[in-house]
């Protein structure tokens, strides 16, 4: 592991591990991302990666899916049960079914190989402005029915019990509460949460409806908090739909 630090502008308090086996593009990409002011953490093994993610904090995760030893979905999923920082997959693999599996081991963001630099920053922002709750004006608590969002701590809260989510979830059930008791569709939903590249597929949101419901509810295959409404989307229920 090494750390490439040039913090000239406001964004070099952003700290960024990178997990990336070739060494070539993962000078690239830092040398890119340290000329704008974000301060890289080099990792090129899953087993370095989560050394580093348990001994010093970060604001991003760029983790590579074809890693040696342990690979991208092993390592992401043993990031998400330490922590919730942003977590952005850059892998070769671009399928669908391949970013849909990195959503739900746990990933906030997926990126294809060949990427640009300026969107993989602007990527990195956007996780950025969403983790420190800087996604359009601050807004006072939110309250609907058993759910309490605070959208200044990113807190959430369901009967008092902390709801430890990750950004993207919080975004999404931020945008559910603020419209309990309504249906949203798909589209609405991409439209609301924003700063992800997660908008270019529907399935994410299926992906992450289904993250929300594991930590919402009793009984995630009968759930009576977070409901489908057949044919049209989903709705956050309040304390009377219950």
């Amino acid at each position: 592991m090494e750390q490439l630090n040039r913090p000239t502008q406001e964004e070099s308090t952003i700290q960024v591990l990178l997990v990336e086996d070739d060494e070539r593009l993962a000078r690239l990409t830092a040398r890119y991302l340290q000329e704008h002011g974000v301060i890289v953490t080099l990792s090129h093994t899953g087993t370095d990666a989560l050394t580093e993610a348990t001994r010093h904090s970060f604001d991003v995760i760029l983790l590579d899916l074809m890693l040696p030893g342990r690979d991208g979905l092993e390592v992401c999923r043993d990031l998400r049960g330490r922590t919730d920082v942003p977590i952005i997959m850059v892998t070769a693999r671009g399928e669908e079914a391949d970013r849909v599996l990195g959503l739900e081991t746990g990933a906030d963001d997926y990126l294809p190989k060949p990427y640009s630099s300026r969107e993989l920053l602007a990527r990195i922002r956007a996780q950025v402005r969403r983790a420190r709750g800087k996604v359009g004006p601050v807004s006072q608590p939110v309250l609907a029915g058993r759910i309490m969002l605070d959208p200044r701590s990113l807190r959430a809260t369901l009967d008092g019990r902390v709801l430890h989510l990750t950004t993207y979830e919080f975004s999404l059930l931020r945008a559910l509460a603020e419209r309990a008791g309504r249906v949203l569709s798909r589209e609405q939903l991409l439209d609301l949460v924003k700063g992800s590249a997660d908008e270019v597929f529907d399935r994410s949101v299926d992906v992450h409806i289904f993250r929300l419901r594991q930590k919402l509810e009793v009984d995630p295959r009968n759930p009576v908090l977070l409901k489908t409404v057949r044919g049209a989307g989903y709705m956050l229920a309040t304390g009377e739909d219950v």
